[in-house]
């Protein structure tokens, strides 16, 4: 496996991510424990995680698996999301940031996290407030690197610019939706990636289960994530998403090629991309996310495939201007 460099952090990951939003519930702990050793057996050694995910067992779960060989492995895990119902158990206030991160650290049974990520934008909290707690975490040792999931352009240029007036630490890693249905990211914030030489390690590489094969226009199976989860209904819901699901299936299908293996593909060849973080409930449902690594994505390829989809409208009108 050809390991990559996470942005400037220096640190080496896989070229795919494994996401344990299933961990405790999709997946049994039984279940994750085969999820957790395909992976590794595949040589994968960055795994993503959250304090919401299962309400926290996902990171107890992977706390277990990983205990023998800590340092072998680069750990994400995030803050801001809501908790519970209480007042303070939500957003990037340094109170809940710091409960956050204490309680991830005991769940996760590790004394750092490789990478933080503010898991969603808090209007109500100051930028300012935010990265200062941050960096404290960061001179503590809690934290090595700062990431943002789910920032626009203009939030992460934000923060970035607050981190060097300050002298602070900044974030390194960001975490946006990248698929072929899902590719606003191409128009700023895989540019500002390219510009400020951020890791990105992107979500939802196969839309959810849209881009899996199940789908098209007119066609969808008895169950799915899509069907089950609201959010991901809202989410890709348009009528054009399920055309294109259903081209690009035929396209995979014609070229002999599970459309999982093709859709992690195509999403991981994008230049600024560092690694797709890939997911599964059992290790047959992974099997072809790993095989994404056997395909050859040329540039060719993968622009044959871009026109399957929408293009995402530029960041300027001035289009003129562009080349």
């Amino acid at each position: 496996m050809q390991y990559k460099l996470l942005g400037c952090t220096g640190i080496k990951v896989s070229p795919l991510c494994f996401g344990t939003m299933s961990f405790g519930g999709d997946a049994n702990k039984t279940e994750s424990a085969k999820l957790y050793k395909a992976t590794r057996e595949a040589g994968i050694n960055f795994y993503d995680c959250a304090n919401v995910y299962s309400n926290g067992a996902a990171e107890t779960i992977l706390g277990k698996l990983m205990a023998k060989e800590r340092d072998e492995l680069v750990i994400t895990s995030k803050c801001a999301m809501p908790w519970s119902d209480k007042p303070n158990e939500s957003g990037a206030s340094p109170k809940h940031i710091r409960y956050s991160v204490d309680q991830s650290l005991k769940r996760l049974n590790t004394d750092r996290l490789d990478v933080l990520f503010m898991h969603q934008w808090d209007a109500e909290t100051p930028l300012e407030v935010t990265l200062r707690c941050l960096d404290d975490l960061v001179s503590e040792g809690k934290v090595l690197h700062l990431g943002a999931s789910n920032y626009a352009a203009w939030q992460i240029a934000k923060g970035l610019g607050i981190s060097a007036r300050n002298v602070q630490a900044r974030f390194e890693v960001i975490q946006p939706m990248y698929n072929l249905v899902k590719r606003q990211a191409e128009s700023e914030i895989l540019p500002l990636a390219k510009d400020q030489r951020l890791a990105v390690v992107s979500y939802n590489p196969v839309g959810g289960g849209l881009l899996s094969g199940k789908y098209a226009a007119g066609k969808k199976p008895a169950k799915g994530r899509l069907l089950s989860h609201k959010g991901y209904a809202v989410r890709y819901g348009e009528d054009w998403m399920f055309e294109t699901a259903g081209k690009f299936t035929k396209f995979a299908n014609d070229n002999g090629v599970h459309p999982v293996s093709l859709s992690v593909a195509w999403t991981a060849s994008h230049p600024q991309i560092t690694c797709p973080i890939i997911g599964a409930r059992d290790v047959e449902q992974l099997q072809p996310s790993l095989q994404a690594l056997d395909i050859d994505m040329t540039p060719e390829l993968r622009a044959e495939i871009a026109l399957l989809s929408r293009q995402p409208a530029p960041a300027t009108d001035r289009t003129d201007e562009q080349n």
